[in-house]
């Protein structure tokens, strides 16, 4: 399998990961306590593999420095999103936002660029989120009865994208890419977790003891899915294996509705097939 190939299987199977890894925190009583949970578990999980890979130099913990904040800002915007809104209305302005500010941050700080048909997938792509904001009919966005959860939504998107391009430079500088992603896993931990302890403390310990097993299978699944994505970002462009990436967006509309049993409906359903054309449209523009 060439590259190219590669990249495009790397990303389907993080994006298929990652639905069911927010799925699964989703479930969970509450979901502050099931990201630290999450990323407690994966750092356990991983931590043999320090042992294994190339140690990170200077550069490397340079770039940690950088991507930690930007991971601990989308997961905090991440949680008041989920704790706001259904899976089936965050998931996708979150992710589907992504690419967008993935390739505008690439472009400005990476030097990638797209071709034209690329640009055109990611409005494509932008235009079916809209679609997923707008209110009920007769409703102004002022009145948006989703208006607290769609901020937040934003504001992971924007996370997303600063984590990307942050994350893109890491596997690329470090002496190994599996050098940058084990020691991302082995910090990342540190934020959401003392937001937990801090805030959360009885309903931590009361989760970890009942609700243990969805944050060890976010865990898991996290591991998976992310960390095939920057495995790929590692020898192809960051906004196609975000791209990719967030055709989760489909996955977890249809999980949200048929698991947690959410309200979908036809626009939905359409926006969502909409945004994964846009963005396999980018993957495949060259």
């Amino acid at each position: 399998m060439d590259s190219a190939g590669l990249a495009i299987a790397l990303g389907l199977f993080s994006a298929v990961t990652l639905a069911f890894a927010n799925l699964a925190v989703k479930m969970g009583s509450d979901i502050l306590v099931g990201r630290a949970i999450l990323s407690s578990s994966a750092a356990l999980m991983i931590l043999p593999s320090a042992f294994i890979v190339a140690p990170p130099d200077a550069a490397t913990w340079t770039a940690l420095a950088i991507a930690v904040p930007a991971h601990f800002f989308y997961q905090y915007c991440l949680i008041r999103a989920m704790q706001a809104g259904d899976l089936s209305l965050v998931f996708p302005v979150m992710r589907g936002l992504a690419p967008l500010l993935t390739a505008i941050g690439a472009l400005l700080l990476l030097g990638e660029g797209l071709s034209v048909w690329g640009w055109l997938g990611l409005v494509v792509a932008t235009a079916s989120v809209i679609v997923f904001t707008l209110p009920p009919k007769g409703v102004g966005y002022a009145a948006h009865p989703s208006g607290r959860a769609l901020f937040w939504a934003g504001g992971t998107a924007i996370g997303v994208a600063l984590y990307n391009v942050a994350d893109a430079r890491g596997v690329r500088i470090a002496p190994d890419p599996f050098t940058f992603i084990v020691w991302l896993f082995l910090v990342d931990w540190i934020c959401v977790t003392i937001l937990a302890v801090g805030t959360r403390r009885r309903a931590l310990v009361a989760a970890v003891r009942d609700k243990w097993r969805y944050g060890v299978a976010a865990g898991a699944l996290s591991i998976l899915s992310f960390g095939s994505a920057l495995y790929a970002m590692s020898f192809v462009e960051a906004a196609k294996v975000s791209a990719l990436r967030e055709t989760a967006v489909l996955w977890a509309a249809l999980m949200g509705a048929h698991v947690l049993k959410e309200g979908l409906g036809a626009r939905r359903i359409a926006a969502a097939a909409t945004l994964v054309a846009g963005l396999g449209l980018l993957q495949f523009a060259g």
